[in-house]
């Protein structure tokens, strides 16, 4: 029974033991799915073991199935916040509290989004005492549910680091960029529209394709710059799935996710309408004009012989002339079985130009 691996999760959840408590919980949805606290408490476990990202997912899909599940709310807005995804945590924040206004914490938890919101746009000038107050002993939340250690995470969860390791994929994904959006692309063949779940945050998007029978295949990874949610969009088509992610900013992405290690990213030039979409790779970036300098340099300089040297002679010829003297090279030349080259076309142009083999040669024709 559902019911009895949720209370063994909790049991588990209780003893410090989040990687069993996720597997117990996860047992129990595949026998309830639609038990909005079983997708709740498997947030929180995900919690602890600090994948915040399937932590955002799980309380996604708790508030689908139950949108006044105030600890989804909570949920999903203290895993935001360790994703540094403060506006979207506040309004997780906001959402929840008007299911719970007595509950201090998404009180608390909203003064923290708006400190580090101030201070991601240099707003923040000064620090009240009733901000720092949050984190201090004397305002610890009573603990009111059978998972006894939310309050101490949510006190504690701003100073954690992301370690998550997020598992193998089940379907590939790619993406490319415009100035002004990024598009991600996943190739999942088949899919029905009504089984993709898709929710933007300012720097995050959640992805879930969840197909009957298998395990849900879920994406959501913090991205490398920010977004207008109520401006992307996404499209089911019969071999993938087409996300339209508009940037905040028209800055080149060098990655689609964040990273510690991301370079600072450049400022696209938007001034072209027909300025091509840039591609990620694991190869170094090619200058092709400075390439196609060379090259063009190189054949230039290039020292043939013979033949090789009189065909580089024509075709330099032709490509600087005019129609006139083009006209006349190509007539003459085919004319004449290739025997004369003529740049005249005064000359060849109203007559017939005949053959003239080297010396010590006949010129046939070849009977069909």
């Amino acid at each position: 029974m559902a019911s009895d691996l949720a209370a063994k999760a909790k049991e588990a959840f209780i003893d410090d033991h989040f990687e069993l408590a996720v597997e117990l919980y996860s047992q129990a949805i595949l026998i309830d799915p639609k038990n909005s606290e079983l997708f709740s408490d498997r947030s929180q476990a995900n919690i602890k073991l600090k994948n915040f990202t399937e932590a955002v997912a799980d309380a996604n899909k708790a508030i689908e199935l139950d949108s006044s599940n105030s600890k989804a709310y909570l949920r999903k807005g203290t895993s935001c916040f360790s994703l540094e995804e403060y506006q979207t945590a506040k309004s997780a924040f906001e959402a929840g509290s008007t299911f719970a206004p007595e509950d201090t914490r998404f009180t608390d938890w909203i003064k923290k989004c708006d400190k580090c919101i101030a201070e991601e746009n240099g707003e923040l000038t000064t620090q009240s005492s009733d901000v720092t107050s949050v984190t201090s002993n004397s305002h610890q939340p009573e603990k009111t549910d059978a998972n006894t250690k939310d309050a101490e995470e949510e006190k504690n969860i701003s100073s954690q680091v992301i370690t998550t390791t997020p598992p193998k994929p089940k379907y590939r994904h790619e993406f490319y960029q415009k100035p002004e959006e990024v598009v991600v692309t996943i190739f999942a063949k088949g899919i029905a529209a009504n089984r993709v779940y898709i929710n933007y945050g300012e720097q995050i998007i959640s992805v879930t394709i969840d197909v009957p029978g298998e395990d849900a295949y879920i994406f959501q990874p913090r991205l490398f710059g920010k977004i207008v949610p109520a401006r992307c969009r996404y499209e089911v088509l019969s071999t993938k799935v087409e996300i339209r992610l508009a940037k905040v900013e028209p800055i080149q992405w060098t990655s689609l996710e964040y990273g510690n290690n991301n370079v600072v990213a450049q400022r696209s030039n938007v001034s072209s309408g027909n300025q091509r979409p840039t591609y990620p790779s694991s190869k170094p970036t090619k200058d092709w004009d400075k390439l196609e300098a060379q090259v063009k340099k190189e054949e230039k300089d290039e020292k043939l012989d013979g033949d090789a040297a009189l065909n580089k002679f024509f075709r330099d010829i032709y490509k600087d002339a005019d129609d006139d003297t083009r006209r006349a090279m190509r007539k003459s030349f085919v004319e004449s079985n290739g025997t004369v080259l003529s740049t005249n076309w005064k000359e060849v142009g109203s007559k017939m130009v005949e053959g003239t083999p080297p010396d010590g040669m006949e010129l046939k024709k070849w009977e069909h």
